[in-house]
């Protein structure tokens, strides 16, 4: 994978029309939960206008997948030029009030391409947020990879006790706000994409407890490789704030992204593994 990600750009961008191939029409890759989530998440869209959100949606796929192999050698000034903020001013605004900021995401364009933008270009603290993989060498390749320009990854089952150390200085913590919770931890759902679906409320709570700013990160795609991503406050005052509040603001905003482009959402995720109880109106 390291010689792989030495390639260039343009040869990468060759295999990855390839793999689009290998993906969608000769082993099908998972293409009955595409399918599935965007007929449910969709049912005003017809059959043609779905299958070809799934079809651009499996090229998309193919390149993610490539420039993500290129992040294990893709230099910080590549990754600089390659993603570029549009309002980096209103992050210098929070920290010239002395506050600190998270900023939610979801599964959307290149997540990993902004997380390392972010920590090439701050000098502050800059915790990544993640959920630890079952898959033990895929774990350690994202660790590394999330590492590489200062950015200081942190498992979600650590992550109060490393803001609790840090909370003395200004952070950036970017948390990924549309993970599936195990069965047992789904405690709120919500309507998203018009279907009842369980959300963390950790974010919710660590801004609370901090009283730190949150953000929501538009990322948009301006063509192959290339990002911009624009900076959405969502709550300044998070200590007075209604319950569920800010869970509801970042994952109607993440919603709302998806619907103006939705090719660019992790559709083959099973995302809906399970529902409510008591289905929500």
């Amino acid at each position: 994978m390291y010689l792989i990600s030495l390639l260039p750009f343009w040869l990468l961008y060759g295999i990855a029309d390839v793999l689009f191939v290998f993906l969608y029409y000769i082993i099908s890759y998972r293409r009955d939960v595409v399918q599935e989530n965007l007929r449910n998440s969709f049912p005003e869209k017809t059959a043609t206008e779905r299958r070809y959100i799934e079809k651009e949606y499996f090229k998309y796929l193919a390149d993610l997948i490539v420039e993500t192999i290129k992040t294990i050698s893709i230099s910080e000034k590549e990754i600089l030029k390659r993603v570029t903020p549009t309002n980096p001013e209103l992050l210098e605004g929070y920290f010239a009030q002395g506050k600190s900021v998270i900023a939610v995401s979801g599964h959307y364009c290149n997540w990993e391409y902004a997380a390392m933008n972010f920590s090439a270009d701050s000098d502050k603290k800059f915790m990544i947020i993640y959920k630890p993989l079952s898959n033990a060498v895929f774990d350690d390749f994202f660790i590394n990879v999330r590492s590489r320009f200062g950015g200081i990854p942190v498992s979600m089952s650590q992550t109060m006790r490393k803001m609790v150390e840090y909370k003395n200085e200004q952070t950036v913590s970017v948390l990924v706000g549309d993970q599936t919770p195990v069965r047992s931890e789904a405690n709120y759902f919500t309507n998203f994409l018009n279907q009842p679906t369980p959300v963390f409320l950790g974010i919710e709570k660590l801004a609370k407890l901090l009283d730190d700013v949150v953000v929501f990160y538009d990322m948009k795609r301006v063509k192959r490789g290339f990002y911009t991503y624009t900076l959405i406050p969502l709550i300044e005052n998070a200590k007075q704030t209604a319950p569920h509040e800010i869970t509801e603001a970042h994952v109607k905003c993440l919603e709302a992204i998806i619907r103006e482009k939705p090719q660019y959402w992790l559709w083959s995720h099973r995302r809906w593994k399970f529902k409510p109880e008591i289905e929500l109106v």
